[in-house]
C-alpha cells in the first residue's frame, strides 16, 4: 500500500543570531507561547514534548542574553509557583511572529508556484526510483 501523500507546506522559520550564538528563534518563541497559555515552565515543555530542563535552560539563555528578561518566574514551594511573560517578553514574541506572517503574506506567490512544481515533482516521483545527485 503506497504511503499516504500530503501536499507541501512552506513555513518560514527565523533564526536571530548574535555571531555564531542563537539568540532567538521558532523553538523559544514556541517555548514563550506555550509560557504564555500555561503560566508554567513545566507545563509548557510537557506540552511541547520537552523535558523541564531543556525548558529552563532555554527560559535562562533568553533572559541571559537580552537587555531585559522575557519571563517572569515565580518560586514554587507550597504555592507551586509558575511563570509569566515580561512586556518584553510579549513585545519580543509579538514582533516574531509578525514577521513570520508578514514574509508569508509577502512570498505567497512564489510559495503557490513552488509548491505546484514540488507537488508536480512528487506526482512524477511516485512509484519509480528517482536517481538524485
Amino acid at each position: 500500500m503506497p504511503a499516504k501523500s500530503f501536499p507541501p507546506s512552506i513555513e518560514p522559520r527565523f533564526r536571530i543570531n548574535y555571531g555564531r550564538q542563537l539568540a532567538f528563534g521558532p523553538g523559544k518563541a514556541d517555548l514563550l507561547e506555550q509560557i504564555d497559555r500555561t503560566g508554567s515552565i513545566s507545563e509548557a515543555a510537557k506540552a511541547m514534548g520537552m523535558s523541564y530542563m531543556r525548558a529552563w535552560t532555554l527560559a535562562k539563555s533568553m533572559d541571559s542574553g537580552c537587555a531585559e528578561p522575557f519571563i517572569r518566574k515565580i518560586r514554587g514551594g507550597n504555592s507551586r509557583g509558575g511563570a509569566q511573560l515580561t512586556e518584553t517578553g510579549r513585545e519580543v514574541l509579538r514582533h516574531y511572529r509578525e514577521l513570520e506572517k508578514i514574509t508569508v503574506a509577502v512570498t505567497a506567490e512564489i510559495q503557490v508556484r513552488l509548491t505546484t512544481l514540488l507537488t508536480r515533482q512528487a506526482l512524477t516521483d511516485q512509484g519509480r526510483v528517482v536517481e538524485r545527485g
